[in-house]
């Protein structure tokens, strides 16, 4: 596996395609960051297409996106956000919040980037992080070298006291942490099980079926099963910091 550079030389288009149609998935990591933000200067950290800048930015916050690659940070100029290509570009103490999603498993240097992070941040400023949670990805590896392959972009699956360690020790401040979607957890094994492209399985398909059916109908039900269910088997690591006034 090759190792990006401490930007991430990963633009992962294919996967950003794909991110695009998970609309409650990005509603969700949305609300996340706006729950923490009070429509200061915001810098997105690896913003892709602009699948989480542009809702942000829309509910009033003034966002930076911070993206290495060329095309994508030509199509983030041209829908008129603020383009950085790296974070050393972007000036020391100038973001309120900050937030990285499902971006710090691609890049080489991830203590260098948190470093950056911090440096960027004012006196006080927030940063949310997002990654795949070690246990529930470590068992989709495991059970299928596709799903492997199609994630060949992660340098790693990190530990949550390992990662906690490493983001502290930049100085940040951690105030809060959680597991997030649980229920997704067994739909990613079946399909690695049985072929993560594969769409004539029974028993994915019938999964899925009831995950779509209890968000469509009953969808206080799938909150409370998944909030039930996060600390077990939560497929995403959430974490909240902050930096010293």
């Amino acid at each position: 596996m090759s190792t990006p550079s401490t930007e991430t030389s990963y633009s992962g288009r294919d996967n950003l395609e794909a991110m695009k149609r998970a609309t409650r998935y990005n509603d969700f990591l949305v609300n996340l960051v706006l729950q923490h933000t009070d429509n200061g200067r915001v810098l997105d950290h690896g913003a892709g297409a602009g699948t989480f800048a542009r809702p942000i930015d829309a509910s009033g916050a003034d966002v930076i996106c911070m993206e290495p690659d060329d095309d994508l940070r030509a199509e983030l100029r041209a829908s008129g956000f603020d383009v950085a290509a790296s974070l050393a570009d972007i000036a020391a103490g100038s973001a309120d919040y900050a937030y990285t999603l499902n971006v710090l498993e691609h890049i080489g240097d991830d203590a260098e980037a948190i470093a950056e992070l911090y440096r960027c941040l004012k006196p006080g400023g927030r940063l949310v992080i997002s990654v795949p949670r070690y246990f529930p990805e470590r068992i989709c590896w495991g059970l299928s070298r596709e799903y492997h392959q199609a994630n060949q972009g992660h340098v790693r699956i990190y530990r949550k006291k390992a990662l906690i360690r490493m983001i502290e020790h930049t100085g940040l401040t951690l105030y809060r942490v959680h597991y997030a979607h649980s229920l997704h957890a067994p739909y990613w094994w079946l399909k690695c099980l049985v072929g993560p492209t594969r769409n004539d399985s029974i028993a994915v398909n019938l999964y899925h079926r009831f995950l779509t059916w209890d968000i469509l109908h009953h969808p206080r039900l799938t909150r409370q099963l998944d909030r039930l269910l996060n600390p077990i088997l939560g497929k995403s690591l959430v974490l909240y910091f902050r930096k010293p006034r």
